[in-house]
């Protein structure tokens, strides 16, 4: 049996099966089978998180609410402001991509470098952000408490209607607690850190406030002006917003409390639906690898481009199959933008 081997053409290609499929190479060819599998998974998951919050709509968080930090700006309320600022950054790196694509067609090796470098910068200020952005997800701002049933409850200042944080309502009691542990609890069960404040530092505090009211994390709606319990003056508003108890319900509400909610994990989440933060730390954590993958293909690729690697094969192909996944990692976050911040 002969041996097979593979010459290039005149053209420095190594395809030998006739007609290129679809006018492409081969490595293009498997970047866009890559591609096209993976939406697919993130449209499973983005379906998935759709139904999810369509199930619960009552009680999924407000956006709004939960992404309102700034760096360096504490205290202020910016809603949606440092994602907004964070995708603008990340379709900026996608544009230097392009412009790094251009240049390797022009044979220009200074101009691929820098706009490599640039989109190397960009993709690092994009996960820098989202880890800030996790960061302040799980420690959370103003703390909730958990009933029996699992519900969460917020705290607002009955005058205007604004959150106020657990800090602000507990009262110290000097209870002495202990982490439950596997061997001291219930059914071998355990628990994470202790919160700060105990339920009854939180129920005590709040019935010697007489200017405290209990938020539900049920959407308000017009028609729930008429039910009982439900505060007439500060639920009076066109805008989305959580439900807000009047003074007698919101003491019997907190009779039912249980736990002491900071921030979010994939057990509880003080800002409602703790599916929210499940969906939230799955899917943007897996779009977050895909950009860290892409950063490090890129550093790989601009270190080869500094060393002349493509200027002596005389073709910057692969700057523009990297191309092709930078892109769609830039297209995924439009979609996961959309679906968690703005719908």
């Amino acid at each position: 049996m002969g041996a097979t081997v593979t010459t290039a053409n005149s053209e420095g290609k190594i395809w030998g099966g006739g007609n290129e499929p679809m006018g492409i190479n081969y490595g293009k060819m498997m970047m866009w089978f890559f591609i096209v599998s993976d939406a697919l998974t993130f449209s499973g998951f983005l379906a998935a998180y759709g139904f999810s919050r369509y199930k619960f709509i009552e009680t999924w968080p407000l956006a709004d609410e939960v992404f309102s930090h700034f760096p360096f700006m504490h205290g202020v309320d910016a809603p949606m402001y440092y994602v907004a600022l964070m995708t603008f950054i990340l379709i900026f790196s996608s544009v230097t991509m392009v412009l790094a694509v251009d240049a390797g067609h022009q044979m220009k090796k200074q101009k691929v470098a820098i706009y490599m470098f640039l989109t190397i910068i960009g993709g690092g200020i994009f996960l820098g952000s989202q880890a800030w952005e996790w960061k302040n997800f799980i420690k959370g701002e103003y703390g909730a408490v958990e009933t029996k049933g699992g519900s969460i409850l917020q705290f607002v200042d009955a005058t205007t209607g604004k959150r106020v944080k657990l800090s602000d309502v507990a009262i110290p009691l000097h209870e002495e607690r202990e982490q439950l542990s596997r061997n001291k609890g219930f059914w071998f069960s355990s628990e994470s850190t202790l919160p700060a404040y105990s339920v009854n530092e939180v129920v005590e505090g709040f019935k010697s406030k007489p200017n405290l009211l209990v938020r539900t994390e049920a959407t308000y709606h017009p028609n729930m002006a008429k039910n009982v319990g439900v505060h007439p003056e500060l639920n009076n508003s066109t805008h989305k917003h959580k439900t807000i108890l009047t003074r007698e319900e919101s003491l019997k509400r907190l009779s039912e409390v249980h736990y002491v909610v900071e921030g979010a994990n994939l057990i509880r989440n003080e800002y409602g639906q703790k599916l929210f933060a499940n969906f939230f730390f799955f899917i943007t954590g897996f779009h977050g690898f895909h950009v860290f993958t892409g950063v490090l293909i890129n550093i790989l690729i601009f270190f080869n481009v500094v060393l002349g690697t493509y200027e002596k094969r005389r073709s910057y192909e692969m700057v523009e199959k990297v191309g092709l996944y930078w892109h769609f990692v830039d297209l995924v976050w439009v979609f996961v933008f959309t679906f968690f911040y703005l719908v």
